[in-house]
């Protein structure tokens, strides 16, 4: 269990955040920049000193200001991964891994070197110098020389910020393996929802300083109230699914789900694979009948549960299909012409292609999940 409860001011800002949550699996503190999120995650690193509150992982107390008690950075094991890695330039990358490593007393070590070299691929890597490491090579490094220090939290602030979309597509498979492997609970610090969407089974959403909500990732994500602070253009819902099976003759994919079953572009994993996925508001069209001729591949029944009260002239839906929350956008003049409202039966109508392949991620605990590139 993490229990935090907090206050800092720094100038004109304050961070007044208080929640709690399990440490299982990857909690993502999710906001936009200037949220709080790495003030925050400094607090927990005992990098930057409350002005007052509690901190508190799995039983053991790490800051308490009314006892006085501020366990140094150095003594609460918790490995911290920043945006840019910085790792030791005069150290090869060996010597970067085994820093960590020998601060650990031998009864007190649960992961090894030979295991993180060959989880992160870093073998043809170890006699090289921080110079020569690509950006996807320099996270990897960093993401081992934590790891190796044997934390009882890993802390991740913003590690793909820095990295283009192949280098973040790099490393995110390493990221899921590192929680389902090593079991270690990870903090995991960003804005950016396709990561938080592929990686997260906790949420801790952030805004000005405090914490607005915290809950299971599909959950937060399904809110209308909340739509302000995950962000109106990349709503979507969060769904769970399980493979199926493969249409060999056009290169695609079944999926099934709480609502129904889903048609994708093929994707290399075999049957019972579970995985998560994310359909964005704006890529689902809505009809009252099943559609007889049309590209759409995917017509999943639901009902509208729920539409939002936003001005302007686009809206947004809640639609229940079979006890999974889907959302749709759809604008003002379509509401009315379809006449739809609370209650309301229709068809959300899904592209096959529209499927945000970027923030598909293996269901946490459901076995590896392959990216495109493996």
């Amino acid at each position: 269990m993490l229990e935090v409860a907090v206050e800092k001011r720094l100038g004109a800002f304050r961070v007044d955040a208080k929640f709690s949550c399990e440490t299982s699996g990857i909690v993502a503190l999710f906001g936009r920049s200037g949220a709080g999120k790495t003030t925050l995650v400094n607090m927990l690193a005992g990098l930057l000193r409350p002005d007052a509150g509690r901190i508190v992982v799995d039983g053991t107390v790490l800051f308490d200001s009314e006892r006085g008690l501020d366990v140094p950075p150095e003594r609460r094991r918790l490995g911290y991964v920043f945006q840019e890695g910085r790792l030791f330039p005069h150290l090869s990358v060996r010597a970067n891994l085994t820093y960590g490593l020998r601060r650990v007393v031998p009864a007190e070590r649960r992961i090894e070197f030979d295991q993180i070299v060959a989880l992160l691929g870093l073998e043809a890597l170890l006699e090289r110098r921080p110079r020569d490491l690509s950006g996807g090579e320099k996270q990897r490094v960093a993401l081992g020389r934590a790891l190796l220090a044997n934390p009882r939290l890993l802390l991740l602030d913003e590690p793909l910020a820095a990295l283009d979309q192949p280098r973040k597509e790099e490393i995110l498979p390493f990221i899921e393996r590192l929680r389902d492997e090593f079991a270690i609970p990870i903090v995991y610090v960003s804005h950016a929802m396709p990561e938080i969407v592929r990686l997260a089974d906790t949420m801790v959403l952030m805004s000005e300083g405090r914490v607005e909500a915290v809950g299971p990732l599909d959950e937060l994500t399904s809110r209308l109230d909340l739509r302000p602070l995950t962000g109106r253009y990349e709503a979507g819902a969060v769904l769970t699914a399980r493979v199926e099976g493969q249409d060999e003759a056009f290169a695609l994919t079944e999926l099934s789900f709480a609502g129904g079953r889903l048609l994708v572009p093929r994707l290399e994993l075999p049957r019972g694979t579970e995985l998560r996925l994310r359909i964005r508001a704006r890529d689902i069209a809505l009809a009252l009948e099943r559609p007889q001729r049309t590209s759409f591949l995917n017509a999943v029944p639901c009902i509208v549960r729920d539409i939002g009260a936003e001005d302007g002239p686009l809206v947004d839906l809640r639609l229940d299909a079979g006890g999974a929350a889907l959302w749709a956008r759809v604008t003002r003049r379509s509401l009315e012409a379809l006449g739809l409202a609370p209650g309301t039966a229709v068809y959300a109508l899904i592209k096959a292609v529209s499927i945000d392949r970027y923030s598909l991620g293996r269901s946490s605990g459901a076995g590896r999940f392959l990216s495109e590139t493996e």
